[in-house]
């Protein structure tokens, strides 16, 4: 295995990120080549923007594969010599979850065990998965710990909670290290879906009427980007600390909320406006937006700060605010059309 030395230890020099070109997944790019790494990138492109890799793509430590992980021949070589994949490839969508189960099981299932394969197949180390603090579903504990049990309530939910299973069985049966980050609602510059892209969007097509889906009294956890990516490295550095064979699950929030409702207000100060009107549009009877979303979110993350030390630097209304900032100017004061 090649390596190198850095006053931080040993890392290895090949890593390999699926979901590239998306929202979290080019953040860590960026990251991985600051430390020091050669990255492959794969993605398809079909929700990532070749703009977020324009950083990465000038590094010459940096190589994008364009393929589709339904389709291993396509890039299955590309993790020779890799010792880490961070596969952070996923439909993120919930309502598409619920309007089109099979597919969202192929682009979330069936491609993570495609990834498992090829890791097998070329001896990778590590394997860090990307989850979601919807495999919980409705929780029966607020904040919810890592141990409660899994009974999500969306295709979503339930299609992290099985790729979950099968990280965790090639972890026992194969040998790998399988990290597996459970995150809650990730924000920052770039994030081209979600409530405070979709309240963006609605706003500039009308500036004096928000829809709101849902009753607004929704309340889950936001973490900023930045936070996110420090919580992924000192995670990683935990489970290259273990055995092989080892997985580790951790929560990756906040530790407080906001409701939709006031992220509605932290987006319209952020755009410059006032007066205007929301319009509530409840998705099922007991007011959340669309059926299988999460109404309460708030994760436990003692466990990642005891083992790591890490612990977030943005509270949940500031991720809130400095993502809306951001976006107003990605998205507006660029005169940008990408929406």
């Amino acid at each position: 295995m090649e390596e190198y030395s850095s006053q931080n230890g040993v890392k290895p020099v090949k890593a390999v990120v699926t979901g590239a070109a998306g929202f979290i997944g080019s953040h860590l790019v960026d990251r991985l080549l600051e430390e020091g790494y050669r990255v492959t990138g794969i993605d398809n492109f079909s929700s990532g923007s070749r703009d977020n890799l324009s950083k990465a793509l000038g590094n010459p430590e940096f190589r994008l594969v364009v393929a589709d992980l339904r389709e291993p021949s396509e890039w299955i070589g590309e993790l020779r010599g890799a010792n880490i994949v961070f596969h952070f490839a996923a439909n993120p969508e919930v309502r598409h979850s619920v309007r089109e189960p099979l597919d969202h099981y192929h682009q979330n299932v069936t491609a993570t065990l495609h990834v498992l394969e090829a890791a097998r197949r070329n001896s990778v180390e590590v394997v860090v998965f990307a989850s979601s603090s919807t495999v919980y579903g409705d929780p029966e504990t607020i904040p919810t710990p890592e141990d409660h049990p899994l009974r999500p309530i969306s295709v979503y939910g339930a299609t992290k909670a099985a790729a979950e299973v099968f990280c965790e069985t090639y972890a026992r049966l194969y040998g790998l290290k399988c990290l597996i980050l459970r995150y809650a609602n990730i924000v920052g510059p770039r994030l081209r879906h979600g409530v405070i892209y979709d309240f963006i969007v609605k706003l500039r097509k009308d500036p004096h009427r928000l829809e709101i889906l849902g009753d607004g009294t929704q309340r889950k956890s936001y973490l900023y980007i930045s936070d996110t990516i420090e919580a992924t490295m000192a995670s990683l550095e935990k489970i290259q600390g273990e055995n092989q064979g080892a997985s580790i699950v951790y929560n990756v929030g906040n530790e407080d909320w906001v409701s939709v409702r006031d992220i509605a207000d932290i987006v319209v100060k952020a755009m410059g406006l006032s007066g205007v009107e929301y319009v509530f549009k409840p998705g099922t009877p007991d007011g959340r937006g669309w059926p299988g979303d999460v109404k309460l979110m708030l994760l436990s993350i003692e466990r990642i700060k005891r083992d790591t030390g890490w612990h977030p630097r943005f509270s949940s209304a500031k991720a809130v605010e400095e993502t809306a900032k951001h976006l107003v100017r990605e998205l507006l004061d660029r005169g940008t059309h990408r929406l």
